[in-house]
C-alpha cells in the first residue's frame, strides 16, 4: 500500500509557486515489505530528514521560519517590494495562504510522515538491533522537533501517528496544545534513551540534542499557553544533564561570538551545533537559501528579506557581539555607505553573510536550529523561575554568554548585585535577545511570555506595525487553506 501523508501531498501541490509544486516522495512510497528491511527503514529516515530540508519548497534550509518569527522586536522587513509574505507576520495579519506559513507546516509534516513510517514498524525489522534502535531514536527525535516547531506556531493542530494514508484523514481533528506536548516529551525522552551519546556526523542528532530539546520543551511548557510551572524545575534539570555532560555529547561554547558566524561552506559543523540541518549545494534542492542573499541590501545585490529593528539595534549593548551581529556599513567594493545613507535606512545581520560576502542563494551551510548557549541560558532562566531561585550554577551559566559578548574586562553579575530571582530570569530572557538576534528564538521568547503586545508597542515608527491591536489570537496563525478546504474539522 502506498504510504503517503495526506497533509505533506495537499500542501505541498497547492501552494501558488512553481517551487513548491516538486513533489519529493523520497522516503514516502513504499512496497509492502520494504519497511521489514533495515535498507528500508533507513529510506524512511531519509524522507523524513528530506522533509526538514528543501531549498525553495519546505522544512528550514530556507527562510521561511525566519520569516515567521518577525513579529518579534529584532527583525523586520522591506516595507514595499515582493515581500508581501514577510509582512504578514510583521504585522500580524498572516492569511491561511501564505506561502512562508505553509513552508514550514509541509515539511514539518513530510517529516512526521517518514518518521511516523520508522516508529511504527522499527520493532518488526531484521538487521542488526543497535543500528535499527538509533533509526527509531532518530525518528522519535525528529517527530517531536516537527510537532514542537507547529504546535507553537499554529496551537491545535492535527495530530498524525499513521504512516498510511487513510480516508480517516480527511475529517481528522485539531488536537490540543496540551495533547500534542504530551507526544513530544514521549518523543524526546524516547530519543534521549535510543540515540548515542557522542557526537555525530553532521546533522544527526545525539542524545545530548533530544536531552537539550526537551529541556527547551520543558521551558515553554511552564509559559504560555499551558503555563505548567512546575514544569521550570524540569527544564533547569534536563539542562543541567547537558551542561553537566556537554563533553560527552561533543557541546562546547566557542571562544568568541565572531567564531561562531565565520560561515566558512569549507565547516561542516562548529562546537557549539546541538542540532543543525545541513545544506549541500551538490544535492538538488539541499543547499541554504537563508544566508547570503536574503539578508543582503540591494546595495549588495541582496533581496532585502530581513534585516534588524531599529530599537533593538539601538539598545543593542555595544561589544564584540555587536560588531559580530550586525552589517552596518555596505558595499562589497572599497567604496562604503553607513546603513543611515541605505534604500532601506536599516542595519542589516552580519550573522547571515556568508564568508568572503559571496552573494547567492545556494551554499552548503547549516541551518543551526539550536546552539549551546542556548541550554545555558534555559538553565540560568528555569532555575531562577523554579524553585529555590537562581544558584550559583545560574549565575555561571548566564556570564558564560554574556560576557563573551561584551568588552574585555566586563563586570560578570553575581549574586551580590541583589537582583531578585524574577530580575535575574528577565536578564537572562534580555541576554538570550541579544545572543540569538535573527535566529528564530525571540519570537518564542515572548509568545512563551506573553510579550507580544510589549514588545510590539516598543517599536520605532520608522518600522512596520501591526495593522490592527494585537491579541492572543495572534499568537498562532491560521491552518494552511489547503488542509482546511478539504477538511472542515480543522476550521473549528
Amino acid at each position: 500500500m502506498k504510504k503517503i501523508l495526506l497533509f505533506a501531498l495537499v500542501a505541498s501541490l497547492g501552494a501558488g509557486c512553481k517551487n513548491y509544486l516538486e513533489e519529493d516522495t523520497t522516503g514516502l512510497l513504499y512496497g509492502p515489505n520494504v519497511l521489514s528491511t533495515q535498507e528500508g527503514l533507513e529510506s524512511a529516515l531519509t524522507g523524513a530528514y528530506r522533509g526538514l530540508a528543501n531549498q525553495w519548497g519546505y522544512g528550514f534550509i530556507h527562510p521561511s521560519a525566519n520569516a515567521a518569527t518577525i513579529g518579534s522586536d529584532d527583525v523586520t522587513t522591506h516595507p514595499a517590494s515582493n515581500k508581501a509574505d514577510w509582512r504578514e507576520f510583521d504585522q500580524f495579519n498572516v492569511s491561511t495562504t501564505n506561502q512562508r506559513s505553509g513552508a514550514v507546516y509541509t515539511g514539518c509534516y513530510k517529516a512526521i510522515q517518514g518518521a511516523n513510517n520508522v516508529i511504527n514498524n522499527y520493532q518488526k525489522t531484521t538487521g542488526t538491533k543497535a543500528t535499527i534502535d538509533i533509526i527509531a531514536g532518530e525518528a522519535y527525535f525528529i517527530r517531536g522537533f516537527s510537532y514542537y516547531w507547529l504546535t507553537r506556531f499554529y496551537g491545535n493542530i492535527p495530530l498524525v501517528t499513521v504512516g498510511e494514508y487513510s480516508s480517516d484523514l480527511l475529517t481528522i481533528k485539531k488536537s490540543t496544545p496540551a495533547e500534542v506536548y504530551a507526544l513530544i516529551v514521549d518523543d524526546l525522552k524516547k530519543a534521549e534513551a535510543m540515540l548515542p551519546n557522542t557526537r555525530r556526523d553532521p546533522g544527526r542528532p545525539n542524545a545530548g540534542s533530544a536531552k537539550a530539546f526537551l529541556a527547551d520543551v520543558y521551558l515553554t511548557m511552564a509559559g504560555w499557553p499551558l503555563k505548567l510551572t512546575a514544569n521550570y524545575d524540569l527544564a533547569a534539570a534536563k539542562a543541567k544533564e547537558v551542561i553537566d555532560n556537554r563533553a560527552l555529547y561533543g557541546f562546547a561554547l566557542m571562544p568568541t561570538f565572531a567564531e561562531v558566524f565565520a560561515n566558512d561552506p569549507a565547516v561542516a559543523i562548529i562546537p557549539e551545533s546541538v542540532f543543525q540541518i545541513n545544506g549541500f549545494t551538490g544535492g538538488s534542492g539541499t543547499a541554504n537559501a537563508t544566508y547570503g542573499n536574503t539578508t543582503m541590501p540591494g546595495e549588495e545585490g541582496g533581496w532585502d528579506d530581513m534585516f534588524a529593528e531599529l530599537n533593538f539595534f539601538n539598545s543593542f549593548p555595544a561589544g564584540p557581539r555587536k560588531d559580530a551581529t550586525f552589517r552596518t556599513q555596505f558595499g562589497l567594493g572599497a567604496t562604503k555607505i553607513p546603513w543611515q545613507q541605505s534604500l532601506t535606512k536599516h542595519p542589516y545581520y552580519q550573522k547571515w553573510y556568508i564568508k568572503g560576502n559571496i552573494v547567492t542563494s545556494s551554499i552548503s551551510l547549516p541551518s543551526v536550529m539550536m546552539r549551546y548557549p542556548h541550554v545555558l541560558t534555559i538553565y540560568a532562566e528555569a532555575k531562577a523561575r523554579g524553585t529555590g531561585g537562581p544558584d550559583q550554577a545560574a549565575y555561571d551559566a548566564l556570564n558564560q554568554v554574556r560576557l563573551r559578548g561584551l568588552p574585555a574586562g566586563a563586570k560578570p553579575l553575581t549574586p551580590a548585585d541583589g537582583l531578585t530571582a524574577a530580575q535575574f530570569a528577565d536578564a537572562v530572557v534580555q541576554e538570550r535577545a541579544w545572543e540569538f538576534a535573527c535566529e528564530r528564538t525571540r519570537w518564542f521568547d515572548l509568545i512563551r511570555l506573553e510579550r507580544v503586545e510589549a514588545a510590539n508597542a516598543a517599536k520605532s515608527p520608522d518600522d512596520l506595525q501591526p495593522i490592527k491591536p494585537i491579541t492572543k489570537a495572534n499568537y498562532w496563525f491560521p491552518l494552511p487553506y489547503t488542509d482546511t478546504s478539504i477538511n472542515p474539522n480543522l476550521n473549528q
